[in-house]
Order: structure tokens, then C-alpha cells, then sequence
């Protein structure tokens, strides 16, 4: 299968994705991680102002087959959350890369995201693990 892949983002082994935009570091999940999961019919979204720890779960993501957690790639603050998920939490699917961020944060520790694979990686990562 031909995953998409968003060359300015960084990737995790967990399958969630990081761009930084400004001073805060977008996130959400992988074109793969939602062709995986299918269907997205729910999202259990965390409050802004809440400190996310680099690897810990934030978030709960269930599809018509499965749940899965998602895990922060960057520790911080969440400054933002994509409300419009809790009404369109099928925008995982249409757009992961686009409308269908999860949360912004603040990082606390900016070197964090270059610890994080870039996309032609990624996809390396992804052709071994399949």
C-alpha cells in the first residue's frame, strides 16, 4: 500500500506525526496509523494546559474495528486541541496531515523533535515493520 507522508513532519515509531508551526509542535496520527485503524467514529481528546510527557499517551483514537492510544513525539504544554474532532472525528481519515491535528504543544525541550524520524525514514521504518 502507498502510504502519504508529510515531508515537513517527523515521525514516531508509535505512528504519530510532529511538525513544528512557530514556537509550538503540531501533532496527530500517521496516514498509515489511520489507514490501519479504519473507520475513526470517536476521539477522546486531552484538555489544553495539560503537560504531555514524550512517549506517554494523551489520547484514545476508536475506529469501527479497534481503539488505539496515541502518544506524544515531543514533551510540553498542550496549547491548543482540535475541537472539530469530537464532531468529525472521521477527519482522521480524510486529512491526517491537515485538519485532522490532535493538539499543539509548546515543547519543553525543542531538541526533542530532531530525535524524531523524517519521512523518508519513516517510510524505511514502515517497509521493514510490515
Amino acid at each position: 500500500m502507498a502510504y502519504k507522508f508529510d515531508a515537513t513532519a517527523r515521525y514516531a515509531e508509535s505512528h504519530d506525526w510532529a511538525r513544528v508551526e512557530g514556537d509550538v509542535v503540531v501533532c496527530g496520527i500517521s496516514d498509515y496509523a489511520q489507514h490501519a485503524l479504519s473507520d475513526v467514529v470517536f476521539i477522546e481528546l486531552p484538555s489544553a494546559g495539560k503537560t504531555v510527557t514524550k512517549g506517554d499517551v494523551y489520547s484514545t483514537v476508536e475506529s469501527v474495528k479497534a481503539a488505539e492510544q496515541v502518544y506524544a513525539p515531543v514533551s510540553g504544554e498542550i496549547v491548543a486541541v482540535n475541537d472539530d474532532l469530537e464532531s468529525t472525528p472521521e477527519l482522521i481519515n480524510e486529512d491526517p496531515y491537515g485538519a485532522a491535528w490532535i493538539i499543539k504543544v509548546k515543547p519543553s525541550d525543542p531538541g526533542q523533535f530532531d530525535e524524531l524520524m523524517d519521512a523518508a525514514a519513516y517510510e524505511t521504518f514502515l517497509s521493514e515493520h510490515e
